[in-house]
């Protein structure tokens, strides 16, 4: 199959790497030193025990090069989604996974390309740049879970799952695909969230009874938020979620804490921002997620 990825961060480059390896054509849409270094030197992916492959890719920095996929990983963060997805050349038949975090990706790439194209798809791998065209695999499963905007069966879907098998990517038909972005959505804007107001790592939130009452508090939220529309999360999700956070590295942070706190551009209008305004729009209180919110608009701002 032809796949094109943008960006070759932690995601686009994993998933990229071990479908390239696999005998498929893809295409990596790049820019910067990032794009330099993988034609220069090729794409390396360092695993969680330190081994190295490396790999020849094709890239380029120009979305008219690339020509229509049959399948497209948007691998960028929300606030780049629609710049990305605007200069791509689209096949009849071309299928766009969206990968990011958050709940509005699917919606965000639907109104330039329709829904038609889009298969929401959640991504759960622990995978970050080391350098330029260097990838660090940390861990997870890595794999990614996609279905058609309908949930039903389809054709494409079903090819597009054997490949990815083919390649090691793990990935299961999920009865819900907008259930699993509600789980997903539920852990990470919490802890990222609180994570960038205080600063502190996986084990000082779950650590300490305020902090971690607090992270309760706020996915409690989200799971109300999640009902109001029309989402069915399992019982119990937010104990469930809590065991997970307990499981996690110590010293682990999420992308949003890192960003704000180098002073980068993040996505906390797609995470936290996206509590706050839910909350409005459906009525359903967020009161902790709003704190969040303030704080880390004023500190983003300034």
């Amino acid at each position: 199959m032809k796949f094109t990825i943008i960006g070759v961060g932690g995601l686009g480059g994993f998933f990229g790497a071990r479908l390239a390896a696999a005998g498929h054509d893809v295409s990596f849409l790049a820019r910067g030193e990032h794009l330099t270094a993988v034609r220069e030197r090729g794409l390396t992916v360092l695993g969680p025990g330190g081994e190295a492959t490396t790999l020849r890719v094709h890239a380029t920095g120009d979305p008219a090069e690339l020509g229509p996929a049959d399948v497209v990983l948007p691998a960028v963060k929300t606030w780049q989604l629609d710049d990305a997805v605007a200069a791509l050349p689209m096949g009849a038949d071309t299928a766009v996974i969206t990968l990011q975090n958050g709940v509005d990706a699917p919606a965000q790439v639907a109104r330039t390309l329709g829904e038609a194209a889009v298969l929401p798809g959640v991504a759960k791998v622990i995978a970050a740049l080391a350098g330029p065209g260097t990838i660090r695999h940390v861990g997870g499963p890595g794999s990614l879970d996609f279905a058609e905007w309908d949930n039903r069966p389809s054709e494409r879907v079903a090819r597009i799952r054997a490949a990815f098998g083919a390649a090691g990517i793990p990935t299961t038909p999920p009865a819900d695909i907008w259930a699993e972005l509600w789980a997903k959505f539920l852990f990470i804007a919490p802890v990222g969230g609180l994570g960038a107001v205080t600063g502190a790592p996986f084990g000082e939130l779950r650590g300490h009874p305020e902090t971690r009452r607090t992270l309760q508090a706020a996915m409690a939220e989200i799971e109300r938020l999640a009902r109001a529309s029309g989402v069915e999360l399992p019982a119990g999700v937010v104990a469930g979620t809590m065991a997970f956070v307990d499981r996690q590295p110590a010293e682990g942070t999420t992308s949003l804490q890192r960003d704000i706190a180098a002073g980068r551009p993040s996505e906390l209008d797609a995470w936290t921002g996206s509590v706050v305004r839910l909350g409005r729009e459906t009525g359903i209180p967020t009161p902790v997620n709003d704190v969040l919110y303030a704080v880390l608009r004023l500190r983003a701002d300034r």
